[in-house]
Order: structure tokens, then sequence, then C-alpha cells
């Protein structure tokens, strides 16, 4: 989780939201992401999305069994969908989402039982850490 703080905090000095994830196998990181929607010009381009992007390319394989992604900031409707396609075993995040979590605050996509697959989520680990780095990014921000 402080590899997904240090990547957050990259984020916001880049001027995105800081959010930051990291995907890992055992003790060994697969894929590492930050928020980069601006800099790509693409909407799609969480955090969490990279991640798991790089992570299933480092395995050759779209299917993350056994994985654990790590996060800043509870993952959108977006990024929950795609941790249950990827198969991601588990989901540890920081901060909830109250505008937008896919996972607890909105919806509960990831270990939902109406699909096929559910993630194990752990939630609030490094939550003051998180919580704070967001904060100080959008009060800077008005």
């Amino acid at each position: 989780m402080r590899e997904a703080l240090r990547l957050a905090r990259e984020a916001a000095a880049a001027g995105e939201v800081p959010v930051g994830a990291v995907a890992a196998l055992d003790a060994e990181i697969l894929g590492r992401g930050r928020n980069a929607a601006i800099a790509r010009s693409d909407p799609t381009a969480h955090a969490e999305i990279l991640a798991i992007r790089e992570a299933a390319g480092r395995l050759g394989n779209y299917r993350l069994e056994g994985v654990t992604l790590y996060c800043t900031l509870e993952p959108c409707v977006m990024c929950a969908g795609a941790l249950v396609a990827a198969r991601v075993a588990r989901l540890v995040f920081g901060a909830r989402d109250l505008r937008f979590g896919g996972v607890r605050s909105k919806f509960q996509v990831a270990d939902s039982d109406v699909l096929n697959h559910r993630v194990q989520i752990v939630e609030g680990v490094l939550a003051p850490e998180c919580v704070d780095l967001l904060r100080d990014f959008f009060e800077a921000r008005r």
C-alpha cells in the first residue's frame, strides 16, 4: 500500500487525481498504476486499470488469479468490473469514495453474488494517509 501511496503522490504532482494502485502476487509487484486520464486523454486510464494491464502483460494472462490489488481509493464501477473480469483474488483499498465508489460506497460490484467471480475486499488500510492526500489535492485546487 505504501507503493500505491507513492504512485498517488506522483499522480498529484502531475495534476491528476491522486490515486495509485499496485498489483502483487505474493511479495512480487507485477503492475503499477497511477491516475493518468488527463495525460493520456483516456477516461479509462485509472490507476487500477493501468496496474491490471501491466500485471496481465507480465503474467501473459488476462486472468490474475491469486493477485492482490492495492489501491489508495475505493475503485469506481469501471475498475470494480475490471477486477472481476481479471479474476483478481483480493482488493485492499485505503479511502472510500463516497461519490463514485463501486465496491462499497455506492455499489457492490466486486463481490456481488450475481457475478461469476467475487473479489475478497479489505478496506481502510492506511486510510488516514489516503484521505489526507485526496483532501489536500482538492483543497489546493479550490
